[in-house]
């Protein structure tokens, strides 16, 4: 499941780099820089997790955040410069799921962003191959000897077909119907292309192939 998430926030420079982070971390993120344009938005697009300031044009965060309650239960993440208990207070007295105050790093937006996804259930436990590699399906991130290894969605999602497949050979038919579905009429050697631009991006081999058969990940993993 792609998550979604809309991020609110008048301060340009802080909102892209917010936008660039969470979208370097497998998420798909839209902004707007206006209060009512951001809660018209909210209200046209499906999103799984706002991030929203307080000090907004056109209408304050605050109101925001009661006017999305009124409908929705989406989890609203406040990012903001205001530090006062006051406003801590009312933001979860408004039903916020958590409050972050400028300045602060962005890897910890990250994480805050994170641990409110798994909470509700959105964002799955990693899946861990070997010692090695571990996959985390809700962002679909790749890590591989804790190093980030960045690959697309199509690449993500062969890992994880050979990672449920527990040291079994895929086929390439089932990879085809797995990623593409029954209808698929375009060539099977697609499967081969994605395979060996997967394994150019790890320093090992990871993956193995099982000649006319199809493929399986590596044991010592």
């Amino acid at each position: 499941m792609d998550i979604h998430i809309l991020i609110i926030e008048d301060d340009s420079s802080i909102r892209n780099t917010a936008k660039a982070f969470l979208e370097r971390n497998g998420f798909i993120v839209d902004t707007c820089e206006d209060g009512l344009q951001g809660l018209t938005q909210f209200f046209d697009q499906s999103y799984q997790l706002v991030v929203l300031d307080i000090m907004l044009p056109s209408m304050n965060g605050m109101e925001i955040l009661q006017e999305i309650r009124r409908e929705s239960d989406v989890p609203v993440l406040m990012m903001t410069a205001l530090d006062d208990e006051k406003n801590q207070l009312n933001a979860f007295a408004y039903q916020a799921d958590d409050y972050i105050t400028k300045p602060f790093y962005m890897n910890v937006l990250v994480k805050r962003v994170e641990a409110i996804l798994r909470r509700i259930g959105l964002l799955k436990q990693e899946i861990r191959i070997g010692k090695s590699l571990c996959l985390y399906p809700g962002s679909k991130k790749v890590t591989y000897r804790e190093k980030d290894i960045e690959v697309t969605a199509k690449e993500f999602d062969i890992l994880v077909l050979l990672a449920q497949a527990n040291g079994s050979i895929v086929t390439r038919e089932k990879m085809i119907t797995h990623l593409w579905g029954y209808d698929f009429e375009g060539n099977e050697r697609i499967i081969d292309t994605h395979i060996k631009n997967l394994r150019g991006k790890f320093p090992c081999a990871i993956i193995q192939t099982i000649k006319g058969v199809g493929y399986r990940l590596e044991d010592s993993l």
